[in-house]
């Protein structure tokens, strides 16, 4: 038998769905206020990330179902049932939501750096693209031009990363160090730093991409080494992001408010260029996910409750439009971009350890996955990502509310 050539597949959508406004906003913060103080925990959000996203592959590609369907069938008692599609839907809906302003509000930013002259509602006019595009059914032809600019905006990052030649050994002690510290004010930057690494909608997504794209168990390598390929350069990439504004803003008490206060980390590569480059990449990143995310709840929603996950039936478009709506009532709330954006990062990272649990749940049921169940190992690292979310969850609830 001939040895299959290996091709990304849908943990690319991953990786794309969180090198979006809130990995580039997020990362920039971090690396401005703390330098490489928190690379650590972006590494473990990374690790966490290719764990559950690992086991929502596995679940799609053995069951050929989605993670939505799959609760939907392991939940049968009518009390239990109502409970666990309640928490999960009310989630799904609050955590996209957030997502969804955090994505107008990313777009609407990279106009604003693309033209500073021209004064247009930005987020009315990105929301009523994705709704057009989501009608007609066309978002994959665009998401794939898209990314193409999000790649460009990527590899820009990355280049600039070695241009700038960071801190090698403070980096290195901040990615491994003795014990992990978190500098005064930093909980809730951990916090987005998960939040925006480790989304849980994407447990929805994959699961359903992966059960679209392959067609049983021979097909599991190759989705592990997706999962892996796709979310380690994406998380190459958030390091890149955190190191280059560790160079250009940490020390300078520089306060970042907009898309050409984040393009000064670009300016060793590309001078006056940057501020544009970065608007573009931030309006694609923004817009695609804009696109995206309303189409995952959609695909999370409608297959727990069973109802059909056609993109032209009624109650599909219905849940899509209600997030798209959320999402732009939440960019227009006359909150600056950037907080928008922040704020979305730490309702994903707190929902984490509730979508966590789920697929947890679910990954240790012999009659669905039979030997590809969970092993010991995957058990224990799955509880130390809870453990960790939830603590990480409690402290920065506690630092914001204090």
């Amino acid at each position: 038998m001939a040895k299959r050539q290996f091709s990304l597949g849908p943990a690319t959508l991953v990786a794309a769905a969180f090198i979006g406004p809130g990995t580039v906003t997020t990362c920039t913060l971090a690396g401005a206020n703390f330098g490489y103080a928190l690379v650590w925990a972006l590494v473990f959000s990374v690790v966490a990330c290719i764990l559950l996203q690992e086991m929502s592959a596995r679940l799609g590609v053995i069951t050929r179902q989605g993670l939505g369907e799959v609760l939907s069938q392991q939940f049968q008692q009518p009390l239990v049932r109502i409970l666990v599609f309640g928490l999960v839907t009310l989630a799904i809906f609050i955590g996209n939501a957030a997502y969804e302003g955090g994505n107008i509000a990313g777009a609407a930013l990279g106009l604003n750096a693309i033209l500073p002259e021209v004064s247009l509602p930005w987020p009315w006019i990105i929301v009523a693209v994705a709704f057009v595009v989501l009608v007609q059914g066309s978002y994959r032809r665009l998401e794939r031009a898209l990314m193409a600019l999000v790649l460009l905006m990527s590899l820009a990052f990355l280049t600039t990363f070695f241009i700038t030649r960071p801190d090698w050994l403070a980096m290195f002690s901040g990615m491994v160090p003795h014990v992990p510290q978190v500098p005064e004010g930093a909980w809730l930057t951990v916090m987005a730093l998960v939040g925006t690494t480790v989304v849980p909608y994407n447990l929805f997504l994959h699961a359903s991409a992966v059960s679209k794209k392959w067609s049983g168990e021979h097909d599991l390598p190759q989705a592990r080494k997706d999962t892996l390929i796709s979310i380690g350069l994406g998380g190459l990439i958030s390091l890149a992001i955190i190191s280059t504004a560790a160079a250009a803003f940490f020390g300078q008490q520089i306060s970042i408010q907009s898309a050409a206060d984040m393009s000064v980390q670009l300016e060793p590569l590309l001078g006056s260029w940057a501020s544009i480059s970065m608007g573009v990449g931030l309006f694609a990143a923004g817009i695609t996910s804009s696109i995206t995310a309303p189409l995952a709840a959609a695909y999370a929603v409608c297959g727990m409750l069973g109802w059909s996950t056609d993109g032209s039936h009624i109650k599909f478009r219905l849940v899509w439009m209600i997030i798209l709506g959320c999402g732009l009532a939440l960019s227009v709330s006359g909150y600056k971009p950037i907080t928008i954006i922040w704020f979305a990062q730490i309702a994903n990272g707190i929902l984490l350890p509730m979508m966590a649990m789920f697929l947890l749940y679910v990954m240790n049921q012999s009659q669905l996955l039979g030997r590809f169940k969970n092993t010991l190992w995957h058990n224990l690292l799955g509880l130390l990502v809870i453990a960790v979310a939830v603590l990480l969850g409690g402290k920065s609830l506690y630092f914001a509310l204090s």
